[in-house]
């Protein structure tokens, strides 16, 4: 157990200090490409982070744990919205720019309430059991698809446009320096985050919980460590577009690539033990992120606090179910 505590800690350390770098790093990244640090939150530090998601969806699989493989999606995108975008907007109101509020957070509204349909057969199909198909999967993909045509398309007006240049400072690293942040930061965020995951994983597994509380707590929020930190650095920074695209790109990336990929390749897999409660929180985290970025186009210290006591009560909720 002492080992374990010790891993805990240097898992901290390298999610921490690499934050910093990939925050560095990808800013001046957007800065010597002149895109905005919306586009590079939303693709480079989006992507990069929902890597140890990814390393875990394919881990579970393939070791037959299916429920940490979903939960890890749902619980991951739930703490991404609520948690993170909740301490970033006390430490720091978070300005929301018009496109991301009419075209971003709807198409992760959309994501996130297809992703519950495709998941319900019982309740829309009459099935036996709830299950992701392979086909279920390919259907997330497309999306994903989708996703990256507009982030290509907005890649190219962002290059073109004068706003362009209004909104990119000079660059803070050269280019080759800045990629070589943005590597050392990805390393330390993914490999804090293993280290992060697999201890608390085993301290928790310890107690006898079950797959699906460890994957909506351990290791949702384990792996969700990078986001965390790499928003508070943001916030701190007032990097908003890096802050709000990352969280963006991370839950789309979180339902179209790390939950449908292993299952277009592995083939069904059965979803029935999770509970209605956390199929619906998944829908309301994103719809009250919309709402809220709507209102003003700024995300308030008192919508912060409002995001996090919901938050608090849903985990509340489910580590209380837990123990009963």
């Amino acid at each position: 157990m002492f080992l374990q505590i010790v891993l805990l800690i240097v898992g901290f350390t390298l999610l921490i200090k690499g934050a910093d770098w990939l925050v560095d790093g990808a800013s001046s990244v957007a800065s010597n490409f002149k895109v905005s640090k919306l586009l590079i939150g939303l693709t480079i530090v989006a992507f990069g982070t929902g890597a140890p998601e990814l390393a875990v969806s394919f881990s579970s699989l393939t070791g037959g744990n299916t429920d940490i493989l979903i939960g890890n999606v749902i619980g991951s995108n739930i703490v991404n919205v609520l948690l993170l975008i909740g301490i970033a907007a006390i430490i720091r109101p978070i300005k929301v720019k018009k496109d991301t509020v009419s075209k971003e957070l709807p198409l992760l509204l959309l994501i996130s309430t297809a992703l519950i349909v495709l998941i319900l057969d019982t309740s829309l199909s009459n099935t036996i059991a709830n299950t992701f198909s392979r086909a279920d999967a390919i259907i997330c993909l497309l999306f994903f698809s989708i996703f990256l045509y507009y982030l290509i398309t907005m890649a190219r007006k962002n290059r073109r446009g004068k706003s362009a240049k209004k909104e990119v400072d000079s660059p803070k690293y050269s280019l080759s320096k800045s990629f070589i942040f943005v590597i050392l930061g990805l390393v330390g965020v993914i490999g804090g985050s293993q280290l992060v995951v697999s201890s608390a994983s085993i301290i928790a597994s310890a107690i006898g919980l079950s797959e699906r509380i460890i994957s909506l707590t351990i290791v949702a929020i384990g792996t969700s460590l990078p986001e965390l930190v790499t928003t508070i650095t943001a916030a701190k920074q007032n990097k908003s577009d890096l802050l709000v695209g990352n969280i963006i790109g991370s839950n789309i990336f979180n339902i179209c690539f790390v939950l449908a990929l292993p299952v277009a390749l592995a083939g069904s897999i059965n979803s029935s033990n999770f509970e209605i409660i956390d199929l619906i929180m998944l829908i309301f985290s994103s719809l009250l992120l919309c709402l809220l970025a709507r209102h003003n186009r700024k995300i308030t210290r008192l919508e912060g606090i409002l995001m996090l006591l919901v938050f608090v009560v849903y985990y509340g909720f489910i580590i209380y179910t837990a123990f009963i």
